[in-house]
């Protein structure tokens, strides 16, 4: 009975230590895994900043664009050129292949057009382009966005994808929508994004344009664009 008891409380001290070694390599795994995951980081990003729209111009009324412009630039980032296009399928598809193939771009930011009236057309000028698409940024803009409009976020059809290496984010023509957008999703992820989705820039394996432009382009139609939903 004696041995018996004591076997027993010997197996319980090797399950102990075994459990122990078990955590801390599975700890060290972790923390070498969580440092592998952001190697590719990158501090600072050059941005273009598209606004779709039809009835504002970049002098004025552009308040949405002008508040990434400003937020990236405060937080340390570079806006590399500035665009705004009116809301045409065309248009918004060929701006926005032009923005991403540049060699001073790490990604594009576009305001406007992601709504359910019919001249909303971001979202499906730009999804041919992606050969990535991230699923999650419109999920995790619209579940932000419900705390504060609720059941209206579903008019939203904020989208991100990949293009040419070139991470690119749509986001709503509200300039709330935007501050939301930039703020709690873009911010904080963007160096993490561009540095994953660039690792084969280097090499031109992006397949950049030889033909780029680093002009701005404002055209702004006379037609009166429907408000967008957040």
């Amino acid at each position: 009975m004696s041995d018996s008891g004591s076997h027993g409380h010997h197996d319980d001290d090797h399950d102990h230590d075994d459990d122990h070694d078990h955590d801390d390599d599975h700890d060290h795994d972790d923390d070498h895994d969580h440092d592998d995951h952001h190697d590719h980081d990158v501090e600072t990003v050059s941005i273009a900043v598209m606004t779709v729209s039809s009835s504002r111009s970049l002098d004025s009324g552009d308040t949405s664009g002008e508040y990434v412009v400003t937020a990236f630039e405060e937080a340390g980032h570079e806006v590399v050129v500035r665009e705004l296009v009116p809301d045409e399928y065309d248009s918004v598809q060929g701006t926005v292949d032009r923005l991403a193939r540049r060699k001073d771009t790490d990604a594009v930011v576009t305001t406007g057009g992601t709504g359910v009236t019919p001249d909303d057309v971001t979202p499906e000028a730009v999804r041919p382009l992606f050969a990535k698409t991230l699923s999650g940024f419109g999920e995790l803009f619209r579940r932000l966005s419900y705390e504060e409009i609720g059941t209206r976020t579903i008019g939203s059809r904020a989208t991100a994808g990949i293009t040419e290496g070139t991470p690119v984010f749509c986001l709503p023509g509200s300039e709330n929508a935007v501050r939301l957008g930039v703020n709690e999703i873009l911010l904080p992820e963007i160096g993490h994004l561009v540095g994953l989705a660039g690792r084969g820039r280097e090499d031109g394996s992006n397949g950049t344009d030889e033909h780029e432009s680093d002009g701005t382009d404002e055209r702004d139609g006379t037609d009166e664009g429907a408000s967008e939903t957040q």
